[in-house]
């Protein structure tokens, strides 16, 4: 994927991440929550879902589209993912990852 420009605006290739990790009562699955500003449309949601899911161990990306706003991605792994992976495969998709300050 292109990096630095979005949807064919250069003005918006910084884009914010923060990462939470959920992990269920089984143990099967693990959520991790990744919050991006900037995504605006569906080729966002696409490029940043195709990398996601290229990830080992992941087997589902959702995507809450929130265009001006957070977008909420929830990815669902049988594994932990570090924030490491997650921001390399966000910064393949041309976005650039924050780490959570909270």
């Amino acid at each position: 994927m292109p990096s630095g420009a979005c949807c064919g605006n250069p003005a918006t290739n910084h884009h914010t991440i923060q990462l939470t990790t959920k992990e269920p009562a089984m143990s099967q699955t693990i959520q991790t929550n990744v919050n991006v500003s900037g995504m605006t449309c569906g080729h966002c949601v696409s490029s940043v879902s195709e990398e996601l899911e290229a990830l080992s161990g992941v087997q589902e990306v959702a995507v809450d589209l929130n265009p001006g706003g957070l977008t909420t991605v929830t990815i669902t792994s049988t594994k932990e993912l570090s924030p490491a992976e997650i921001g390399e495969a966000v910064a393949e998709a041309g976005y650039l990852v924050v780490a959570n300050q909270a």
